[in-house]
């Protein structure tokens, strides 16, 4: 069962991965990418691995919400209404996407693996944590906290004028309003 439920969530990560070169929103290729990274988070759960496929699973939606709020914000198609397309340069993709594909499989097929030495530990998810973030997990978090204000603050001081003020004047959808 472990099994199908694997090759399930393989699928649709894939499915996902690729639908965010399909969809012709930026909004629709956010949510793909999101639930691309879910069913990776999930594979993670499903390996044992509790605290790398959490931290995934809320790394990646957090992005993802993030990068919608800063997509709605400057984007003028934020919706999908008009087509788009998220491809670009489709010829020197494919030949890049090749040749990194060609030599991460011969990676892993030419060099010899390492042999396991010592055993496996008690906690593996802890041990997994200890050896990423160490004793430095509550500053990390800290740190990611106080980066996102500092990218609200920056875009907030950056944008002189918003998509609603219209005439450029401070006061102008105020004015607006009591004018009628």
């Amino acid at each position: 069962m472990q099994l199908v439920l694997f090759c399930a969530l393989a699928l649709v990560a894939v499915a996902a991965g690729a639908a965010v070169f399909r969809v012709d929103s930026m909004a629709r290729a956010t949510y793909a990418l999101a639930l691309s990274f879910i069913a990776v988070g999930a594979e993670l759960l499903l390996l044992d691995l509790a605290y790398l496929g959490v931290v995934t699973i809320l790394m990646m939606v957090m992005e993802m919400a993030i990068m919608a709020v800063f997509m709605v914000m400057f984007m003028m198609n934020p919706g999908g209404l008009m087509p788009m397309s998220m491809m670009h340069n489709k010829r020197g993709a494919a030949v890049l996407s090749a040749g990194v594909f060609v030599t991460l499989a011969a990676g892993a097929l030419l060099v010899p693996w390492p042999v396991r030495r010592g055993t496996t530990p008690e906690d593996p998810t802890r041990a997994a944590g200890e050896a990423v973030m160490g004793t430095k997990m509550l500053v990390m978090m800290t740190v990611g906290a106080v980066l996102f204000a500092t990218i609200v603050t920056a875009v907030v001081l950056a944008a002189h004028r918003s998509r609603y003020d219209r005439d450029g004047s401070p006061h102008s959808e105020a004015a607006s309003r009591g004018a009628s």
